[in-house]
């Protein structure tokens, strides 16, 4: 066979597996949107939900969502960006320290690199269901808070660190070696390069990953059912006091997000417009990860024409 069939045979391949993806995508969203999109309004969208009656909503349930979407990434990008300094700046740099101008021990380095790369793809390949059982032993039993938002926004951490450690030291990857030897040689201290120098210039990386990552908090639901719980108190939005059981600001509160209460009221609901109350809820949901999404996109698009100039 001739090299160039062969490269249109492959060239049509790659389409091939592109469409594919791009027809999946489309009507897995439009069929989501069809028969969930006829029910989003105000009155769906800010309602409590009710649990005989028709006529209910989810507002308790989105706020919960995005509440303990910012107490997880309080954790996650902390660490995970951590990690990600520490595998890109200091893991296998050499065997001479350039602050102490000391030889390291390289065997202590290579075996701590080497257990935090098998930490990060043994953390990376658990299932989410693992980690909600995980989170149930030590967060929810342990501590004693019961089924709470702190509970599961400490075992989405453990889910999404893998990810956030991965995003973090590929973006931190692309900044050019000569701006970091640059810092080094006019007497900046290797902290003070990665402070000024090497996270400005990876930033826009780090926030689109950041984003991306936070993303996958909406659509959790496994690890959210042992750790914050299916069900919500009756939350008074007048009360930002975070120590009254009824602020929804409280986070040792339990507290059921969108994507537990879909499978919830599929599971398990009574009331009589359930397939409402579904397909829209999924419609919602569809939207804000779409959202996330695009908002990486057009964010990490805007910061990297205003630190590159380009």
């Amino acid at each position: 066979m001739k090299a160039r069939t062969v490269d249109r045979l492959a060239t049509a391949f790659f389409w091939l597996g592109a469409g594919v993806i791009l027809l999946l995508l489309i009507a897995l969203v439009g069929y989501l949107l069809f028969k969930g999109g006829r029910w989003l309004n105000w009155a769906f969208i800010t309602r409590p939900p009710e649990n005989l009656k028709a006529g209910g909503g989810v507002g308790p349930q989105l706020f919960n969502s995005f509440y303990l979407l910012f107490l997880s990434m309080i954790f996650t990008i902390p660490l995970g960006v951590g990690a990600g300094i520490y595998l890109a700046e200091y893991a296998g740099r050499g065997d001479v320290n350039p602050t102490l101008a000391l030889p390291q021990s390289k065997g202590a380095t290579n075996f701590l690199l080497g257990a935090l790369n098998l930490s990060i793809e043994t953390l990376a390949s658990l299932p989410s269901i693992v980690v909600g059982l995980f989170g149930l032993l030590v967060f929810v039993v342990s501590t004693g808070w019961g089924y709470s938002l702190m509970a599961g926004a400490l075992a989405l951490t453990v889910l999404n660190l893998p990810v956030m450690v991965r995003i973090s030291l590929e973006a931190l990857h692309t900044v050019p070696r000569d701006l970091k030897e640059a810092s080094l040689a006019l007497g900046a201290s290797r902290w003070e390069t990665i402070w000024k120098v090497v996270l400005p210039a990876a930033f826009p990386g780090l926030v689109t990953g950041g984003i991306i990552t936070a993303g996958r908090v909406f659509g959790e639901a496994a690890a959210l059912l042992y750790t914050a719980g299916m069900s919500s108190p009756v939350l008074d939005f007048t009360d930002w006091n975070p120590l009254h059981p009824n602020s929804p600001l409280n986070p040792l509160r339990p507290a059921a997000t969108l994507a537990v209460h879909i499978w919830k009221i599929n599971s398990e609901g009574l009331i009589p417009d359930v397939r409402r109350v579904a397909d829209g809820s999924a419609a919602l949901l569809i939207i804000v990860v779409l959202v996330f999404n695009l908002l990486a996109r057009w964010l990490g698009y805007v910061l990297y024409r205003r630190m590159t100039a380009s």
